[in-house]
């Protein structure tokens, strides 16, 4: 992370060696995704829901209200214990390490908000923990990159599930942002320039004056508030309506006359 990259040039292309190694293994990890097998397991079947009986009219507005949102999101579909067995794809479990990977991103944001950037820059703690939190986000972009891309080649917005992944992709771009403005925090060389380089692109595109690059304080208050609320609130959003809409059957398996 402290020694400037090596640098290639293919035309008008410059590439730094670290970022055509992870490239070139997004692509390999996804060609191996998609040929390698699932590992073999045993599948268990939902268990037949149970309808609630109607209530009797009451004028309660919390027992109302109650009863609309486990009548709209069944806690077996918020919470289930059984899944279907065309769920057994890396696919999926591309999407479980892009969350898991976001948890270590917050939590070791949180200490190095807490510490600062003395303490993330001159203390092998902090720079241990610098490290955490900057190795969590390559993870993360490549688990949520190989999530899409697979998404997208399965046709998962079929059946009404649109939203789902246009909402999952909104999460994608809001990350961008929450990264670019994680690298104009890091207080060093490195953020002033992405900085000074940044801010002519931003103002072609008339954005300038609501998003100086900068203003270090503007960015950091982004990097660490506004932009993680926004991409934990789309990934809620997304997580909900997997649930509520359930997981797409592969193309394969689609039967004339299923309703979802």
């Amino acid at each position: 992370m402290e020694a400037p990259a090596t640098y290639l040039q293919f035309g008008f292309i410059s590439i730094s060696v670290p970022n055509l190694l992870v490239l070139t293994g997004i692509v390999i990890l996804f060609v191996v995704a998609l040929l390698a097998p699932f590992p073999k397991h045993r599948a268990m079947e939902a268990e037949p829901v149970t309808e609630r009986p109607d209530p009797a009219p009451s004028s309660n507005w919390t027992r109302k209200v109650r009863y609309a949102i486990t009548d709209r999101w069944p806690w077996s579909q918020v919470l289930p214990d059984r899944m279907p067995r065309y769920m057994t794809s890396w696919v999926y479990v591309f999407g479980v390490c892009a969350i898991a990977s976001l948890l270590w991103i917050v939590g070791s944001g949180l200490l190095l908000v807490f510490f600062g950037p003395t303490w993330w820059h001159e203390t092998s703690t902090g720079k241990f923990v610098n490290s955490i939190h900057y190795w969590s986000v390559q993870i993360f972009f490549v688990s949520v990159i190989l999530h899409l891309l697979g998404q997208y080649f399965m046709a998962s917005w079929r059946n009404g599930r649109a939203w789902t992944w246009l909402i999952g992709f909104g999460m994608f771009v809001v990350a961008i942002a929450t990264a670019f403005t994680g690298y104009l925090s890091q207080q060093n060389l490195d953020s002033q320039w992405i900085a000074l380089q940044g801010k002519d692109g931003i103002n072609s595109v008339g954005l300038g004056g609501f998003f100086n690059v900068l203003n270090y304080g503007q960015m950091f208050g982004l990097h660490v508030a506004l932009l993680p609320i926004t991409l934990l609130s789309f990934l809620g959003v997304h997580i909900l309506l997997v649930r509520f809409r359930g997981l797409v059957r592969p193309i394969r398996r689609t039967r004339k006359g299923d309703a979802s």
